[in-house]
Order: C-alpha cells, then sequence, then structure tokens
C-alpha cells in the first residue's frame, strides 16, 4: 500500500517495510567491509537519483543508531543541470529531510564537444571535483549509491566489452586525493527494491540529466520511440547487461549471486594470467617451477 511522501515516513519505511530488502544489506555491507569507523567523516554525494537519495537516508538512521561515532555531509555537484533539474534535487533534499550543500562547476560544458567516451571522462571529473570539495569540507571519505545491480553489471561489461575480470570495488583508496577513501553502502542492495521504496513512498528523483543523452533522447522521441525521454539509460552497455542478465534469470534464480561470487572465487590455479598492483603475471612464468 502506498503512502503520502515525508521524511518522518520515508525514514520509518526504511527500517519497517524495507527492512529485509534495504536496511539489512545496507549494514551488512557497511559491517562486512569495515566501512565506517570512529571519527570518520563523510561526504554523502548526491546526483538527485534514487540511489543517493536512498543513500543519504540510510546513513542519517546509521547516525542516529550507531555507536559508531562519525559525521556526515550531504553534497550536491551541479555539473550544468537545466534549472528544472537543478530544483527538483533541491525540493527532494527538502521534503527528505537533507541538508544538502550544492556547489557548481562546469564539466557539461568542458565535455559537450567531446567525441569519445564523453561519459567516461564525464564520470572521472565529476570524481575529482566531489573528492576535492569534500576533503575542503574536512572528510576523509566520500559515499556513493552504486547498487548490487551496479556491481554484477560491471563484471559483465569487463568480461564482455573489456576483456578482464574486474568488479566495483565496495571501498578503495584515492590514489590522487592523500587520505581520502571511496565506500559504497548500498553494495548488496537491489535496484528492484529500491524501485520498490521509490514508488512505496511515491517518491519521483531525477533521472540521468547529462546533455549528451537529452538529445539521444530528443532524437529518439522524434523518431517516435515510445518512452525514450523518460528512460534514456536503453541507450547505454549498462543497460544491454541489464536485460542480459534479466534473461539469464529467468533459467537461473541464482544468476545474480554467482556473478557476484565469481570475482570472490578467483582460482589463479586455474587462470592464464592475472594483474596485481600494475604487474602482469602469466601461468607460464611458473608453469615448470615445482
Amino acid at each position: 500500500m502506498k503512502q503520502e511522501a515525508s521524511y518522518v515516513n520515508i525514514e520509518r519505511s526504511i527500517i519497517k517495510q524495507f527492512r529485509k530488502t534495504i536496511w539489512r544489506p545496507f549494514v551488512r555491507g557497511l559491517q562486512e567491509y569495515q566501512m565506517i569507523q570512529d571519527g570518520d567523516k563523510v561526504a554523502v554525494c548526491i546526483s538527485g537519483g534514487k540511489d543517493s537519495m536512498l543513500l543519504a537516508k540510510c546513513l542519517q538512521q546509521l547516525k542516529r543508531q550507531s555507536d559508531t561515532p562519525f559525521d556526515l555531509e550531504f553534497i550536491v555537484m551541479d555539473p550544468g543541470y537545466h534549472p528544472e533539474n537543478r530544483k527538483l534535487i533541491q525540493d527532494n533534499a527538502a521534503l527528505m529531510n537533507i541538508p544538502v550543500r550544492m556547489f557548481d562547476s562546469d564539466i557539461f560544458d568542458i565535455v559537450v564537444d567531446v567525441d569519445q567516451s564523453p561519459c567516461y571522462l564525464c564520470a572521472r571529473m565529476r570524481r575529482g571535483y566531489l573528492y576535492s570539495h569534500a576533503k575542503e569540507l574536512g572528510c576523509n571519505k566520500i559515499a556513493l549509491g552504486h547498487h548490487f545491480d551496479d556491481v554484477i553489471e560491471t563484471i559483465l561489461m569487463g568480461i564482455l566489452y573489456g576483456g578482464q575480470i574486474n568488479t566495483m570495488m565496495p571501498k578503495l583508496h584515492s590514489t590522487n586525493f592523500e587520505g581520502m577513501e571511496l565506500i559504497r553502502p548500498l553494495y548488496f542492495v537491489k535496484e528492484e527494491d529500491i524501485l520498490a521504496w521509490k514508488d512505496y513512498n511515491q517518491l519521483h528523483f531525477l533521472q540521468c540529466a547529462c546533455r549528451f543523452t537529452e538529445q539521444i533522447a530528443r532524437e529518439q522521441a522524434a523518431r517516435g520511440i515510445e518512452g525514450a525521454a523518460a528512460d534514456i539509460v536503453h541507450t547505454s552497455k549498462r543497460q544491454e547487461m541489464k536485460e542480459l542478465i534479466r534473461s539469464l534469470r529467468i533459467n537461473s534464480p541464482m544468476i545474480d549471486a554467482n556473478i557476484m561470487k565469481s570475482v570472490e572465487n578467483i582460482n589463479l590455479d586455474a587462470c592464464l594470467g592475472y594483474v596485481k598492483k600494475g604487474v602482469r603475471h602469466h601461468f607460464m612464468d611458473e608453469y615448470d617451477i615445482s
């Protein structure tokens, strides 16, 4: 049954109606990968989408009931949103009682004329701006809203399009910002459950709002492709992975868990090669060593 959105009801739904599917997987990720320690100051990076907004609420709830003392900053980088998209983020933050700090950048203007991999460049620049601003606020960690589906889709994209086995790590140290660390507290939370939480609370969040994908959406809509403007992610390789996993799940309900386990159970005795700390190793290097 749907309910009227208010920050009290939204918070309650996370630990009541969605305790099993959202709250427990969220806590599991934090504990299993030791994401938050005493004295941490975490910058929660909010894009305006469902994932980062849920992340903010989960971390607010955690701070209220945790015995581990830590602080939070909620930061929103505006890379050049249209005014209505910026307002939607601000309105949702007010509705959900999230005290955001918004700062501006010109990332969209910089990448708009890039022909090769504009999304990759945009993502790298966003990360740099977020690290830099978080450090200015005295934070030692940034938290991103990537979820379980992002992780397993990344594994498949690496295999099918990158020719490598890797994944989106639950936490990692920054190589460019000393003393900074990235964490992904929604690591075990599934996207379908985030969508269910959103719909339960009748919330409307920002879709991908970059100018590149918005232009594709307009072009598809002009060609009569129904629904293109509402869900532009259908143009991406990630969406292709979503559909592949969905089709595999029909015959194998455990496919999601097995994809995740594949990067936890790598058998180096049965690998042709691997890379560790930037050094490439090949099984022939030690083949004749007894």
